[in-house]
């Protein structure tokens, strides 16, 4: 069950410092006056109480072991020997990594160490039990689902804004995975605005990643665009208010987080051959390594190098178009001609082999064998929903729209909005429960 809240213990602390240094200079209060302080609640790691059991907790250090550990813990030679053969089907024992995190259970009875616990991710645990029958299992953490909301003004960009305030890079990733098909993001106007409505899961009270991104919503100058996500048996994916999927068979660019540093130009003057030349492509720059995408579904024609191209692929989408990758520093495992590949996909990564002056993909678009300039194409747009869906998506979007309608604004900031939409989010979690 999603819990729908979000609670601001800095916001209470600093209001109850200030009601209690008020109250404390006040001449005429009752002296018999007390300040109750509720008993925080025992802390429960790995579901253990911290009253009943020492939890010792530290991390794997260079060259330490399972049996360097256990052994300092008091565990014979005989039972860690029985761990690592239990733990086979499990977890083996030597992928323990310097620097992950580990516990060691205790009794506070018998001061015997029962169970040793190693963190291999933030999702995951696995559990060695240091007494009979020394069972070794892998386990799960229960994970607390959130409704959250964010938003924001853009000063200079998406990206720069939202990590100015604290949004971590996987949330900015999905509020682009929602828009990308309509928005251009290397061309956001400060003073653009942005809502989003997710989900974030916490373990133990600490937020551990984003889930599901519920509806985005991003205006542009004076155009408003919403991405409502819709999951049914049958369908899956984002959509506009009218029912069409926010996904079109070409994204805009091929590089995520990048900057438009040269445009399609049938006479610029090239900075390394210092003449006028023809470029036919669109270049984006980027930092070395940065994954290349492919814009849509196709199959490889060409993965080679030329002088001039450096490291390229060229992909063959269906009769009418093509697309082309230059400058690339490697290829993604598996690139070979023939190859099939789908929207979105890692095909190699930002470099600046060939005649490139900095690390950039230049990116080139076919259309019926000629080559023209991707950003002034206007591709068809897809196929809404069928009849036979779209009455329910449509009261989807009414209740997502509608909450994201009422996530106020901060202008030149963004802010986890919290004071102001608690009644969004309880709204938005009734309806998801139904």
């Amino acid at each position: 069950m999603r819990k729908a809240s979000i609670v601001i213990l800095g916001s209470l602390m600093v209001v109850a410092a200030i009601w209690y240094f008020t109250a404390s200079q006040d001449k005429t209060a009752d002296v018999s006056d007390e300040i109750i302080l509720a008993e925080a609640e025992p802390k429960e790691i790995y579901g253990y109480n911290e009253e009943d059991f020492y939890i010792e907790q530290s991390v794997i250090g260079k060259n330490e072991f399972l049996g360097s550990i256990l052994d300092r813990a008091g565990i014979s030679y005989d039972v860690i020997s029985t761990l690592a053969q239990n733990a086979k089907d499990a977890f083996d024992v030597r992928y323990l990594r310097e620097g992950k995190p580990y516990a060691i259970i205790w009794s506070n009875e018998t001061q015997q160490a029962l169970e040793f616990i190693y963190q291999s991710n933030p999702f995951r645990y696995v559990s060695y039990q240091l007494q009979e029958p020394y069972k070794v299992e892998v386990k799960e953490h229960n994970i607390e689902t959130c409704v959250e909301t964010f938003s924001g003004t853009i000063e200079s960009s998406l990206w720069n804004s939202m990590k100015d305030v604290g949004a971590i890079m996987e949330l900015i990733s999905k509020m682009e995975d929602a828009l990308e098909w309509s928005i251009d993001f290397q061309h956001v106007l400060a003073g653009d605005e942005y809502k989003l409505v997710y989900e974030r899961q916490y373990i133990n009270g600490e937020a551990v990643g984003i889930g599901k991104l519920i509806g985005a919503y991003f205006k542009n100058y004076d155009t408003e665009f919403y991405s409502i996500y819709y999951e049914n048996e049958k369908y899956q994916g984002f959509y506009d208010e009218t029912g069409r999927p926010m996904k079109k068979a070409f994204l805009k660019y091929p590089v995520r987080f990048s900057r438009i540093s040269s445009y399609y130009n049938p006479r610029r003057f090239h900075p390394i051959l210092k003449r006028t030349r023809p470029h036919y492509g669109t270049d984006y720059a980027a930092p070395y390594g940065t994954p290349i995408r492919a814009v849509a579904d196709g199959v490889l024609q060409k993965v080679g190098f030329t002088k001039g191209n450096g490291n390229y692929i060229k992909i063959k989408h269906d009769k009418v178009y093509q697309s082309q990758y230059l400058h690339m520093s490697r290829f993604a495992k598996g690139m070979k001609s023939g190859v099939h590949v789908k929207q979105g996909q890692t095909i190699g990564y930002v470099g600046a082999t060939g005649l490139a002056t900095g690390p950039h993909v230049c990116f080139r678009f076919w259309k019926n064998g000629k080559q023209v300039n991707h950003l002034k194409q206007n591709l068809p747009p897809p196929d809404p929903l069928p009849e036979s869906q779209l009455e329910d998506y449509l009261k989807t979007r009414d209740i997502v729209k509608g909450e994201l309608d009422q996530i106020p604004i901060f202008k030149l900031e963004a802010s986890a909005t919290v004071s102001d939409t608690s009644e969004v989010v309880d709204n938005l979690e009734a309806f998801l429960l139904e």
